[in-house]
C-alpha cells in the first residue's frame, strides 16, 4: 500500500470512484422499460432492440477478464479517467444517434468503460485499506452497485413519460463529466505500473467463452432453449471456457487468477450471488 496517501486523500479517492461506479451500474439497467419504445422509434424487432441489452453484456463480460491485465499495465488515474471518457462518449453517441446502428455503437463504447470499472474499484480498495476496514468500505461499494440497477428503470421510466428518451443519456453526460474533473485534480496512483505481457491465446478463449455464453442465454429469450443456435453458443462457450481455466490455473501468471476459488467460503457466496443476480 502507499504509506503516502492520506486518511483524507483515500476518502476522496474512494468517493470519485464510487461515484463512477455509480453511474456504470445505473447505466446497466437504464435502458430496460425504453427498449419498447425504442421498438417504435427506429422501427426494429425485439430480437434487434435486445442487442442494447446482450451487446452491453457481452462488451462488459470480455473487458472484465481484460481489466486485470490493464490494471497492471496502466496506473490507476489513467484507467479511471479512461473508462469515465468512454462512458462520457458512448452517453453523447446514444444522445444524439440518428439510427438504430448508432444508438448500438454508443452503447458498446459504454460498455467498455463499465466494463474496467467495478474490478478496478475492488482492487483499490485492497491496496488502501488494510483487512479489518475493507469489510465495511466492500458494504459501501455493495451498497452503490446493488442500489444504482435497482433505481434506474424507475428513473428510466420517469424520463420516458416527461421528457425525450434521448435525456437517458444527455442526463449521465454533466454527472461524468465533474467526475472526470475531480479524478483529474485528485485521483493518484495506488500502485506501481509492470510491463505485463498480454497472454493472447488466454483474452481469445476468454472472448470467444464468455461471448457464446452470454450470447446464447441472452437469444434463449427470443429463439427458445431448443434452437439450434442457442444450444450450440452455450456448449461452445461452456467448452471453450473450460479451456480458459484450465490455461489460467496452469499459467505462472494467470489473466484471472481463479486460486482464489480455494476458499470455500469465496465460492459459495460468488455462488449465492449468481443465483441472486
Amino acid at each position: 500500500m502507499n504509506k503516502e496517501i492520506t486518511e483524507k486523500s483515500k476518502k476522496i479517492i474512494l468517493i470519485i470512484l464510487i461515484a463512477g461506479c455509480f453511474l456504470s451500474t445505473l447505466n446497466q439497467t437504464l435502458l430496460n422499460v425504453a427498449l419498447s419504445s425504442f421498438m417504435d422509434i427506429f422501427d426494429v424487432t425485439a430480437a434487434t432492440v435486445q442487442w442494447l441489452s446482450t451487446g452491453y453484456m457481452l462488451v462488459n463480460g470480455v473487458l472484465v477478464t481484460i481489466t486485470a491485465f490493464l490494471m497492471k499495465r496502466f496506473s490507476t488515474r489513467k484507467l479511471f479517467i479512461s473508462s469515465m471518457f468512454f462512458l462520457l462518449i458512448g452517453s453523447i453517441l446514444c444522445a444524439f444517434s440518428p439510427n438504430f446502428a448508432i444508438l448500438l455503437t454508443g452503447r458498446m463504447i459504454q460498455a467498455i468503460g463499465a466494463g474496467i470499472i467495478i474490478p478496478l474499484l475492488m482492487t483499490v480498495v485492497l491496496y488502501l485499506y488494510s483487512s479489518e476496514k475493507r469489510g465495511g468500505i466492500m458494504g459501501t461499494i455493495g451498497f452503490a452497485i446493488i442500489f444504482a440497477p435497482a433505481i434506474a428503470p424507475t428513473l428510466s421510466g420517469f424520463i420516458l413519460e416527461y421528457v425525450s428518451w434521448r435525456w437517458l443519456f444527455i442526463g449521465l453526460a454533466p454527472f461524468l463529466l465533474i467526475i472526470i474533473v475531480l479524478a483529474f485534480k485528485y485521483l493518484t496512483n495506488v500502485a506501481e505500473t509492470t510491463k505485463a505481457k498480454l497472454d493472447i491465446v488466454s483474452v481469445i478463449l476468454s472472448t470467444i467463452g464468455f461471448g457464446s455464453i452470454l450470447f446464447g442465454f441472452s437469444s434463449a429469450g427470443s429463439k427458445g432453449w431448443d434452437n439450434s443456435i442457442v444450444l450450440t453458443t452455450i456448449i461452445v462457450g461452456a467448452i471453450v471456457t473450460t479451456l480458459f481455466c484450465l490455461r489460467q490455473i496452469k499459467s505462472n501468471d494467470p489473466l484471472l487468477n481463479l486460486s482464489v476459488f480455494k476458499y470455500k467460503i469465496f465460492t459459495l457466496t460468488s455462488f449465492i450471488n449468481i443465483l441472486i443476480t
